[in-house]
């Protein structure tokens, strides 16, 4: 994670922009007399956005009951391609 300040940020922008992207890095933009900011790739907020959806309200539940069950051995292995064929009919078991 890099910090830079407001003013460093400015007069580089291309270039602290550059790095965030090219790095997949996290930017603290320190601010006087204002609070700091963080400036992070799209790609990294997209996954955090899906992470926040996926371990709250119901999928939370869902996703934890599953993984409990993985954790005491109760799986059921899947032949991927078989899924995808049927799904493609709209054909779901």
């Amino acid at each position: 994670m890099k910090v830079v300040n407001y003013t460093d940020l400015r007069l580089n922008l291309k270039f602290w922009l550059d790095k965030m992207v090219n790095d997949v890095e996290e930017l603290i933009i320190k601010r006087k007399d204002n609070k700091d900011l963080v400036l992070i790739p799209l790609e990294e907020y997209n996954a955090l956005k899906e992470t926040t959806y996926l371990l709250s309200g119901k999928n939370r539940e869902v996703l934890l009951k599953s993984i409990a069950e993985a954790e005491r051995g109760k799986i059921v292995e899947q032949n991927l391609m078989r899924i995808l064929s049927f799904t493609k009919y709209n054909i779901i078991f």
